[in-house]
């Protein structure tokens, strides 16, 4: 109910808003809607000569979004095959994942990234957080005139997807945003719902002298699933063989119909500088700051069941409904010593602190073993950033180390761009990681016997080398290398288990180097008004237990046709994108721990996916219409995101994303 108050109140505002400029204001309110235009005009004519020169008009330029690594874009209102790729429930290309059939839910992995700049573990229920947006995902934003933008887009059965932002500058120094996003979808197996919500809002500001800025942003986010384990195994061969009686997916029994889990979290982050000494000039060649982030973050985990299953999770400590509940609360501090120079470049200092509180309310006793509750401490680091340009030439470094503290970890990073023309960039980087496991690797508790252990696991090192090459005319290619040391994961462990007994899932380090090489091709060929844009992945492990498993390739092709309609007043874009993958040992998911773990029993994949678009822009609203999967019923029933996990049937969804420039 908060979420559809919020989206209401959104529409509301932007309604309210266009209904008075529309209509006809009364005489006794003419002469406040003169100070107030005045006072528009006044901030408008600011920030569009601020951003625009000499132009009276503000332009689609002038609204920028800035991103966590102050990198500036622009709003875009256009129609590309992009943006067909980014209209879903993450909102940005979902490529190399493979969601589950009901939309909210989580994704299996089909490609992995080792890249890691980050000294602290992670928090767990890794399979919960592909919409938990972090500190990376924030943006901040810099308008002419109030923007709004409202994103819908049919769920599955009951439900939608929505999405409301709205921004405004009220000086040119200060801005604010405020946006949410809901779902709720009940999906066509039993015990599937989903509701989630992202609550954002975001402040950034800067005196007229520009010497001091600050940008802020408050998040509270709740993504709850309901949880059944996915089809029994009895069912498969319906499912598999298409019975007609099955096809109705609500008649296909689960392997329980009482759990849920939520994932939920709340995040106050500030990021302030100020300038002791500035570039009052081009001619000035040095500049010294201060700087300090400050970010508090608290997340909970929870697994709600009404009875326990014994045959999907083994002997419980109750057998009636019970609750595990794990919370992190984490206070990071970084306080930054920034000095550029026109001939050495910018360079960085930083000193940080993360005040960390992992844990549960109680204590377990296993088998005379008491397992502790708490992981809780103080951890510093120092590091450093430094950025050079030099004509055609950009050099960026990055480095940190704990010094003291539980966790040992640390990193470096380097990367390079080399632009050789106005086409063609070369990019090569490099990266070596060393990071403790995730909390819930080293700490967990659970109802359920099986689910409890602390572990004292060695940090995962990783070193990764990548290339990429950047052209619209040639192709854009990545190659990157991947060598993973003492890597984590979870599996069944049958050691010590009787046959035909239930073997439960453990975490386990790997104890041999893993070696992974990834190479992307993303094309677009263009005859007219077609195009065909491919996106190919291979993908290459070395590694004697198994543990880390993808597909050898992976492929989306999307042939479309874009053309302008009814003199220019509609943009008309519609085609059918083709999706697969190799057939491999895809991993099975845990519900409980929200976790993917390892299995190598059974292969999945090597089934098409087809979808069919048609998508139209009118002005500043993109609409979508997809038949989804439409070819499920003629290519076989053997989709599935993961063992016992169907991927959905076909549908049609409907959609849309309209932006108000008042």
């Amino acid at each position: 109910m908060n979420r559809l108050i919020l989206v209401l109140f959104l529409v509301f505002m932007f309604n309210n808003i266009n209904a008075q400029v529309k209509q006809r204001p009364s005489k006794g309110k003419i002469e406040r809607n003169k100070k107030q235009d005045t006072l528009n005009s006044s901030i408008n004519k600011k920030l569009i000569s601020e951003n625009s020169g000499k132009e009276k008009k503000a332009k689609i330029q002038d609204y920028l979004i800035i991103s966590h690594k102050k990198d500036t874009t622009y709003v875009d209102t256009t129609l590309t095959i992009l943006k067909e790729y980014k209209f879903n429930y993450l909102r940005k290309d979902n490529f190399g994942l493979m969601p589950f059939s009901n939309l909210g839910q989580t994704y299996n992995s089909l490609t992995y990234n080792f890249h890691n700049t980050s000294l602290m573990p992670s928090f767990g229920a890794r399979a919960r957080h592909f919409n938990y947006m972090e500190v990376e995902d924030i943006n901040y934003f810099r308008v002419p005139t109030p923007l709004t933008e409202l994103m819908f887009k049919t769920a599955f059965e009951q439900g939608q997807l929505a999405d409301s932002f709205f921004t405004i500058n009220t000086t040119p120094q200060l801005n604010f945003s405020i946006a949410y996003k809901g779902l709720r979808s009940l999906g066509k197996y039993q015990n599937l719902l989903t509701s989630t919500g992202n609550f954002r809002f975001t402040t950034n500001y800067q005196t007229k002298n520009k010497r001091y800025w600050a940008r802020a942003h408050m998040v509270t986010q709740d993504l709850l699933n309901q949880e059944n384990g996915g089809l029994q195994d009895a069912m498969i061969e319906n499912f598999e063989n298409g019975v007609k009686e099955f096809l109705d997916r609500s008649i296909l029994e689960v392997n329980f119909e009482n759990a849920e889990n939520i994932l939920k979290g709340k995040r106050f982050h500030l990021e302030h500088n100020y300038s002791i000494i500035s570039k009052k000039d081009s001619l000035s060649k040095n500049k010294l700051s201060i700087g300090h982030i400050i970010s508090l973050k608290d997340k909970s985990y929870q697994y709600d069941q009404s009875s326990t299953n014994t045959s999907y999770f083994g002997n419980g400590f109750s057998s009636s409904g019970f609750r595990d509940r794990v919370t992190l609360e984490n206070l990071y501090n970084q306080l930054q010593l920034n000095f550029s120079n026109n001939i050495i470049g910018d360079l960085q200092f930083n000193v940080s602190s993360n005040n960390y509180n992992y844990g549960y309310n109680k204590v377990v006793v296993l088998n005379g073993n008491t397992i502790p509750n708490r992981l809780k401490g103080n951890v510093l680091s120092t590091g450093g950033k430094y950025r050079k340009q030099f004509k055609n030439f950009e050099l960026h470094g990055e480095l940190g180390i704990n010094v003291s503290g539980d966790f040992n970890g640390n990193f470096i990073k380097a990367h390079a761009i080399f632009k050789l023309n106005n086409d063609l960039s070369a990019i090569a980087s490099i990266n070596h990681s060393s990071k403790a496991p995730n909390y819930n690797v080293l700490l967990y508790q659970s109802n359920y016997t099986n689910y409890n252990w602390r572990s004292n696991f060695n940090n995962t090192e990783t070193q990764q080398l990548v290339f990429q090459l950047k052209s619209k005319k040639i192709a854009n290619i990545m190659v990157d290398y991947s060598t993973i040391n003492d890597y984590t994961y979870f599996k069944r462990d049958a050691t010590g288990i009787p046959e035909d007994e239930f073997i439960p899932i453990k975490p386990f380090q790997n104890n041999k180097t893993i070696n992974y090489l990834r190479v992307k091709l993303d094309k677009e060929i263009k005859v007219g008004k077609f195009a065909f844009h491919n996106t190919i992945l291979y993908q290459n492990t070395q590694d004697e237990n198994n543990v880390l498993n993808v597909p050898q390739f992976t492929t989306r092709n999307t042939l479309y046709y874009s053309s302008h309609l009814f003199k220019k007043a509609m943009y008309l874009q519609t085609g059918v994108t083709f999706n697969y993958f190799t057939e491999y040992q895809m991993n099975d998911y845990d519900p409980l721990l929200a976790e993917f773990y390892v299995q190598t029993e059974e292969e999945y994949g090597g089934f098409p996916r087809l979808d069919f678009f048609i998508n139209a822009k009118i002005r500043q609203t993109r609409i979508y219409l997809k038949a989804e999967h439409f070819n499920s019923a003629f290519t076989g029933y053997n989709y599935f995101a993961a063992p016992n996990n169907p991927y959905r049937d076909f549908t049609i969804r409907f959609g849309v994303v309209w932006n108000f420039f008042m």
